[in-house]
């Protein structure tokens, strides 16, 4: 989907579904991120007048939720676990050489828009800390240098 006019169309459609719904703001947001990718900040407005609330309200909710994102994401998202096990074994470091190596923060993407960079809170692996996930692929016990053979592999086959 490309084109403001395709991605107002989108958040229009998914405000129309969930509106009605009791609650109607989260839905409506997930809604929107999971068809897009992402919440326009354009789409606030829109939001806001449907459910009858301040730009503020939907905008604080959005700003609250780490899961919500303002900006298109990259072809790819690393997802980096901080829970406690992966820390314990090395993930500050790992995370430090991650946002060097990729020249980005959590919640940014790659100017080239490659990667994107997500922090997680468990992901379900901490037998084998520490550990990150890229697309549906779990991977464990990751080193600076196996985050750079990942990140090569993610490169070539983009």
């Amino acid at each position: 989907m490309s084109g403001p006019g395709a991605i107002q169309s989108t958040v229009l459609d998914v405000i129309a579904a969930l509106k009605d719904k009791p609650g109607a703001l989260l839905p409506i947001l997930h809604g929107i991120q999971d068809a897009l990718g992402y919440i326009p900040p354009e789409s606030v407005p829109e939001i806001a007048k449907a459910l009858n609330l301040s730009r503020a309200e939907v905008h604080g909710v959005i700003s609250f939720y780490h899961y919500f994102r303002e900006t298109p994401p990259g072809n790819t998202t690393v997802h980096l676990c901080r829970a406690e096990s992966c820390q314990a074994m090395g993930s500050l470091a790992l995370e430090a050489h991650v946002k060097n190596k990729l020249g980005i923060d959590f919640h940014e993407t790659t100017a080239d828009g490659q990667f994107s960079l997500e922090p997680v809170y468990c992901l379900g692996n901490c037998a084998c800390s520490p550990a990150l996930q890229i697309g549906d692929e779990i991977y464990g016990r990751v080193t600076n240098a196996s985050f750079d053979e990942i990140i090569a592999t993610q490169e070539e086959s983009a």
